[in-house]
């Protein structure tokens, strides 16, 4: 091995804690990844009436189907450049997954194909369908596939079973994206039972469509992966295996509220398992968002939600990777009537304040925020190596940068700064020396 690639691996293997890295207070902006399938001719088997509901504006309008059954779009009216590469993502209102104590299926979507066609547009193809992805026992109630759709003009799912069974009604929203680009803007939500209900895009206005109010370039890929009654260390246990699945480059992780009730897991534990969920993240090359945990009037959950608060913020300052999320803490305790009568629950209000609260505040900190210089780190002509953005400092953001330039996610302002070890190739190993060199910057 490289002399310098055994000394990167070695820094790769011993770097020091995360608080030692440079606080980093802004994220890159968001590719628009557009949705391309809103009002594009739909077709169905069972009822074709109800096609148009599955790519109409309104997300509490759903499909229905009786499997076997399928939904497919007619694209060929979108521009081939605006769908080289698609992301079909279908939206069910079930809970995320089949854990915890309140197991919710509905009608979802657990057996199907992914399938294209490249006949012309206009009417329904009856053969020359290709399978691109095939799905058996999906457990969960919302997913996303990547598609090298150039040349085609349809996409279809086919649907054999619904909520584990063969046969069986089906009820889905259907949105295609580009992702010519990249997957970009696409979201996906992990928590318990508050999030369940403030995250589903079906309730009121959702995430995206707030997203798309405050700026019409974006309409985010959204994902529910809210499941009531778990905790934090269900999410570490369980994180793993979403990620295998998951398509998004922006991870919320909101946990803390069944952990603080009666304190059932601890403040210290709840931290542990965050940040092993914020770790595996990171390693998968997404981007980890982390809102405060909310306020509770009820003293079950109050009595005990200073100490989990303070190991959020704990992680906020250990971990500058992680974009923060909106403070539901200071919110519902400014807004205490937004709460159901649990003191644990929002209400209808206080849901729709949420999805409106997380628009806004990922629109701040994430859509409208450039990399910017940090302080104290002013340019040094003579220390630019691993600047890999180009700004004139070398800091977190250059990290972050490289990280994603090497998962094939965005392209480098200064691609020569970033062969630190000086062996023809950029690679991990580059990538472990330059967050070594931050952390001692």
């Amino acid at each position: 091995m490289h002399f310098r690639k055994t000394i990167a691996l070695f820094f790769a293997l011993a770097l020091p804690a995360a608080g030692a890295f440079p606080a980093l207070t802004a994220s890159a902006a968001v590719t628009p990844d557009p949705v391309i399938s809103r009002n594009c001719p739909a077709y169905s088997g069972s009822d074709p009436a109800t096609a148009t509901a599955a790519n109409d504006e309104h997300y509490f309008t759903f499909w229905s189907g009786s499997a076997p059954d399928y939904i497919a779009y007619d694209l060929s009216g979108v521009p081939e450049e605006n769908r080289q590469v698609i992301d079909a993502v279908w939206y069910n209102t079930s809970s995320y997954d089949v854990l915890g104590l309140y197991v919710m299926r509905n009608m979802q979507p657990s057996d199907y194909t992914v399938e294209v066609n490249a006949a012309p547009g206009g009417t329904y193809p009856e053969d020359g369908w290709e399978v691109v992805e095939t799905v058996r026992d999906c457990t969960y109630s919302s997913r996303q596939h990547i598609v090298d759709f150039a040349g085609y003009n349809w996409i279809r799912l086919s649907i054999t079973g619904a909520d584990g069974k063969e046969g069986g009604n089906v009820t889905l929203n259907f949105d295609v994206h580009d992702v010519s680009e990249g997957v970009s803007d696409s979201w996906m939500f992990y928590g318990d039972s508050i999030t369940f209900g403030g995250m589903n895009n079906c309730y009121g206005t959702g995430f995206a469509t707030h997203v798309h109010s405050l700026d019409e370039a974006y309409f985010p890929i959204q994902e529910n992966g809210g499941i009531g009654g778990i905790t934090s260390k269900d999410g570490k246990e369980n994180i793993d295996r979403w990620l295998s699945d998951c398509k998004a480059h922006f991870v919320s992780i909101a946990y803390g509220t069944n952990d603080a009730w009666g304190n059932q897991t601890g403040a210290a534990g709840y931290y542990e398992n965050t940040v092993y969920m914020i770790k595996q993240i990171l390693a998968a090359g997404k981007i980890p968002v982390l809102p405060t945990i909310p306020h509770s009037t009820n003293p079950d959950v109050a009595n005990y939600l200073d100490d989990y608060n303070d190991m959020v913020r704990k992680i906020y300052e250990d971990y500058p990777e992680v974009i923060p999320g909106p403070d539901f803490d200071a919110f519902f305790a400014e807004n205490p009537d937004m709460l159901s009568g649990d003191g644990v629950h929002p209400n209808d209000t206080g849901y729709a304040e949420m999805r409106r609260i997380w628009a806004e505040t990922m629109y701040e900190r994430v859509y409208t925020a450039e990399d910017t210089p940090q302080p104290g780190t002013e340019p040094d002509p003579e220390a630019l190596a691993g600047d890999v953005n180009g700004d004139g400092a070398v800091n977190l953001a250059d990290v972050v940068l490289l990280q994603k330039y090497l998962l094939g996610q965005a392209e480098l302002g200064k691609p020569e700064l970033a062969e630190l070890c000086e062996d023809g190739a950029t690679d991990v190993y580059d990538l472990a020396l330059l967050k070594h060199l931050v952390s001692i910057g």
